[in-house]
């Protein structure tokens, strides 16, 4: 018996790429594993290690399920009672559960020990690039401990947010052993200029406690056991925390007007909501709110440079997975020198995002013992969150092309990842809030300014391209200040100098490529690296065959 199909059978799979699903995200990524040794957190391996193969496989399609089906708002009870609360599908709470279990939103405060941020970083990282709509909730648990610790009154509160457990049951904290904590910031009338808000927080008889009365255009995570939020109380622009259930059981009166319709970020709900005397407790004091929440926009501005790097590394990934597989007029597409430069490219931009990210964190760990790392944390979250996040839509772009029109469909990755890509360039403060706050660094605190030279100047004394780039810089910072209209130019030459310093002190071997590719020259679009350049070596080490 012939083994040919019939004549009139055309569909004959070939050439078709095995699917991404089941690889490790920790043993792919040296560049990751080398950081995080540097960095200072070697003792997280193990868990770090164990999470890569559980972001590369179970959660990895779980992503999949619970972007497929989106949060639904449900207002009402089949009796007419008002209940907002907002359903998931189970592989968002298998994210979450997993996530939270494994330290992804507290690992740097239930397990304090230095490396703990540079840790719980990678392990945002690797998470991130599984399923990036999860990350808002565990990104804002993570950063509202610090803040709630502020108030010994919610130590409760901060314990069972950093604690490595996870319940979406909707019950009154007392009955819960791990919480998660969302944000309510931006009101209709305005968003980065919090100066606007008109939700009011009126004192009650206890002290410290409020009702709150207005509206919250973006209430990020609705279903999270409570939210920071800022209102005008008496003493002005005030932090409070507000819970969805108050001790006694009872729901706190507030009201979910609807889910926002998003661009990406499919499996995590965003709301609208109305505090109707709504019951919160202060957290700092009376008109300190943007103060008092600094430390928690830091992180959150640190999780958003992450997001952005794992972004670029899951696009790769999903890209260089491809061109090693598909073949094309007689040979992989990998082997076409054109294609190799175009991924060679989206591996260094890659490796130095991740390798900025690391090291930001390992300030971030330092900070609260060592004031120059503390000043650098300070100004190069705001240059990192800028540059980082403003790269990612045409790195994905990129990516996409690799793979053509499958890059295009949605049983591909990158469709998600390009909707995804610019959610973290906005969320925390746009770019531009980013540039304006580097120029105020510069102009008022002497101390990041020189921590961030310093940084710069530990990788200088090669020559080349580098060398002359930090001294125009430091010609034009000692002339004095800059025009705001000139700030994004001004913040783009310190991140590629910035991430130019990170990779040669790392001893990377991508880092002379980078600075030949970004500091010698600028703009363009990718794969104009030099003929010259070793690109198998650079994709061997990217991504293991």
């Amino acid at each position: 018996m012939s083994s040919q199909p019939p004549p009139f059978e055309t569909h004959v799979v070939d050439n078709q790429v095995p699917p991404f699903g089941g690889r490790d995200l920790w043993q792919d990524d040296l560049a990751l594993q080398q950081a995080v040794v540097r960095e200072g957190a070697a003792f997280f391996s193990a868990e770090l290690r164990h999470y890569g193969a559980l972001a590369g496989g179970d959660l990895y399609r779980a992503g999949f399920e619970a972007n497929r089906q989106r949060p639904q708002l449900r207002t009402h009870d089949a009796q007419g009672h008002r209940i907002d609360t907002v359903d998931f599908h189970p592989a968002y709470h298998q994210l979450m559960a997993t996530a939270k279990t494994h330290g992804v939103a507290g690992l740097s405060w239930h397990r304090p020990r230095p490396g703990g941020h540079v840790a719980r970083a990678a392990l945002s990282y690797l998470h991130h690039q599984a399923e990036a709509g999860t990350s808002c909730p565990l990104t804002m648990t993570h950063a509202a401990v610090p803040v709630l610790r502020q108030e010994p009154a919610l130590a409760d509160w901060a314990d069972k947010a950093a604690a490595p457990f996870y319940d979406p049951r909707d019950l009154p904290i007392g009955d819960k052993v791990g919480i998660t904590l969302g944000m309510g910031m931006t009101e209709k009338q305005g968003g980065s200029d919090v100066r606007g808000h008109t939700t009011t927080a009126t004192p009650l008889a206890a002290d410290g406690e409020y009702s709150l009365v207005g509206h919250k255009w973006f209430f990020s995570a609705p279903m999270s056991d409570g939210w920071l939020v800022l209102a005008q109380a008496p003493g002005g622009l005030t932090c409070l925390l507000m819970p969805r259930r108050l001790p006694c059981g009872r729901r706190n009166a507030f009201h979910l007007m609807r889910l926002k319709d998003k661009l990406g970020d499919w499996a995590n709900a965003s709301s609208e909501v109305e505090f109707c005397g709504a019951w919160a407790r202060r957290v700092g004091e009376e008109g300190r709110g943007v103060a008092t929440i600094i430390e928690m926009v830091m992180l959150t501005r640190l999780d958003c440079m992450l997001g952005a790097a794992a972004e670029m590394r899951m696009a790769l990934a999903q890209a260089l997975h491809h061109a090693r597989h598909r073949r094309t007029f007689g040979k992989r597409l990998v082997e076409h020198t054109l294609m190799a430069n175009v991924l060679t490219d989206l591996a260094i931009e890659s490796e130095a995002a991740t390798s900025l990210a690391m090291r930001v964190a390992r300030a971030v760990d330092a900070a609260p013992t060592q004031p120059a790392e503390a000043a650098f944390a300070r100004i190069a979250t705001a240059i990192g969150k800028f540059w980082v996040c403003k790269r990612v839509p045409a790195f994905v772009n990129e990516a996409q092309e690799c793979l053509g029109g499958a890059g295009y469909v949605e049983e591909s990755m990158l469709p998600r990842l390009y909707r995804q890509a610019p959610l973290n360039s906005i969320w925390e403060g746009s770019g531009n809030v980013q540039c304006l706050d580097v120029l105020r660094a510069l102009a008022r605190e002497p101390r990041a300014l020189q921590a961030l030279l310093d940084e710069l100047q530990q990788a200088e004394g090669q020559g080349g391209a580098y060398d002359a780039a930090l001294e125009a810089l430091r010609v034009q910072l000692a002339a004095g200040e800059v025009a705001e209209a000139d700030a994004r130019s001004l913040v783009a030459r310190l991140a590629v100098l910035l991430q130019a310093a990170v990779l040669r002190k790392a001893g990377s071997p991508l880092a002379e490529a980078f600075v030949q590719s970004r500091v010698a020259r600028s703009g363009g679009v990718y794969g104009q690296l030099p003929a010259d350049l070793p690109f198998a070596g650079i994709l061997a080490r990217a991504l293991p065959a």
